[in-house]
This record gives structure tokens, sequence and C-alpha cells, in this order.
């Protein structure tokens, strides 16, 4: 047959079943174990486990959960084969720089346009000098001697209902140790703040959005100190729908169905219990 007719057939193919070329978009979920923090806080596998539950029927996904305790040697190979990485670890900031090859995989992945999200104690660092190469990944940071946190019970609001990482999304009461006067990428405004918390008299930002130059996008989201958190559906909403976000893959109209079971919110048992 000649090669004008295959060309042919093969045009036919991409029209009709256009994702048979498509290829998935790879996801990377990036936990570690216990940091010395109680227990039922800073429960990061754990954590990532349950986004992976809420994304697994997300058509043309393929996920790669991981524990990232320790040297976490393959890790710059996981992440150049990634085209979005979450980041659920102790002192992300610094744990980022801890590895040169690390931090030059995750910043290869930002300049091809990869999505970036971190949670909770993921965009921190105690001391100042990692702040500044992580904002210009993530675009907000808990980092410093100054930085803020509190434990409160509050009305988490929703700062922009357009957005579609807050898609389905309304106002909602949660108890959570929330990071604060966090700092963010320049000029001002480049920040999209999706949700927000009050605290001392004055809204704080606790989840934004930021288109990067480099055409990427990233996600931070403060809250999910308490591992019982998952258990809000605003709160599995918020986080897996941001990471699809950062994929641009589409966001359901009505909002992401995020039902897990009650296993999947299972803790591991402790050593010897």
């Amino acid at each position: 047959m000649s090669r004008r007719y295959w060309l042919a057939w093969l045009l036919v193919l991409l029209l009709v079943s256009p994702s048979w070329a498509q290829a998935k978009k790879k996801l990377l979920l990036v936990g570690q174990g216990p940091d010395g923090h109680p227990p039922e806080t800073h429960e990061y596998l754990p954590g990532v486990k349950v986004l992976g539950r809420c994304l697994e029927k997300t058509p043309d996904l393929e996920i790669t959960t991981v524990d990232a305790t320790g040297p976490w040697k393959n890790g710059p190979e996981l992440i150049e084969r990634s085209d979005a990485v979450v980041l659920f670890v102790s002192e992300g900031a610094k744990w980022l720089q801890a590895d040169p090859e690390r931090h030059k995989a995750l910043a290869k992945l930002a300049q091809r346009g990869g999505g970036l999200v971190c949670l909770h104690w993921a965009m921190g660092t105690r001391e100042a000098e990692p702040i500044a190469p992580y904002l210009k990944l993530f675009g907000g940071c808990h980092g410093g001697p100054d930085r803020k946190y509190v434990v409160v019970e509050v009305q988490a609001e929703v700062a922009d209902p357009q957005s579609p990482v807050a898609t389905g999304i309304r106002d909602f009461k949660v108890k959570d140790e929330f990071y604060y006067r966090l700092k963010f990428v320049q000029p001002e405004g480049s920040i999209k703040p999706v949700l927000q918390v009050p605290i001392d008299g004055r809204k704080e930002t606790v989840a934004w959005t930021w288109e990067r130059p480099d055409g990427g996008r990233s996600f931070g989201f403060s809250g999910l100190h308490f591992h019982s958190n998952w258990k809000l559906p605003e709160y599995r909403r918020l986080v897996a729908q941001a990471t699809l976000w950062t994929l641009k893959l589409p966001i359901p109209k009505d909002g992401l169905p995020v039902e897990i079971k009650d296993d999947d919110l299972a803790l591991p048992k402790a050593a010897g219990k």
C-alpha cells in the first residue's frame, strides 16, 4: 500500500482518538517519614497517599508516590521524568537545597513549564538563606527567624471564587496550624490568594497560585498540620484541584469528586504496637 494511504489512516486515528497520541502527564508525590512532631501531625507520607487517592481516577494522569526520607538518591531522576511535583516534607526549602542535584532537577522542571506544589512545612525553613532560591520556584515561603505560625479555629474564606483551584469550594470552618505573614515573590500582585483565614484581625493568605514567568504554575498551602484535616472535602478538593491546575489539566465545572474511604485516612501503627 502507498505511503499516502498510511498517512491518511494515521490522520483518521488522530482525529477519532486524540488521546491515543497524547502521552500521560506524570505526577510525582513526595512524602517522608515522621520528623519528630507529635503523632497525627506532619504525617507526610500518609498525606500524599490521600492526595493520590483523590486523583487516581483522573484520565491521562500517571501518579508515582515516593518516600523521600534520607538521602533520596534517585530523587533528581524521578523529578526529571515528571510533569509536576507535590512536596509534603520537613523544612522543605532547606531540604530542597540540601542536595544540589535535587535543586537543579526541580529548577529544570520549572524551566520547562512544570507544576510545583508545596504543602505545610514543605514551604518552610528555620534559616533565612534558603528563602530566596525557594521563592523563585514556589512563589511563597514560610522562613527565617521572623516566621509566624499559630493554631486557630477559624472560618476559612475563599479569596477568589473564580479561581479554577477554588471550584466547588465555599467558606468552611477548620482548626489548623497555619503559617502566615508568608514571604512572597515580587512584584506584588503576581501571587493570587486562593484561601485566607483571619488571624489577629487581619486576613492572612494561606493558599495561593502563581503563574510563573517561565510559563509554569505553582501552588502552596500552609495548612495540613493535622492529618485529620484530610477528612475535610474542602481540603482534599483544594489540594487536588490545585495539583491538576499546575499540570494544566481540566477541573470539572462542579468541582473534582474527592470521595475517600476511612481506611485511606488510617495512619501506620507505631513499631511495637
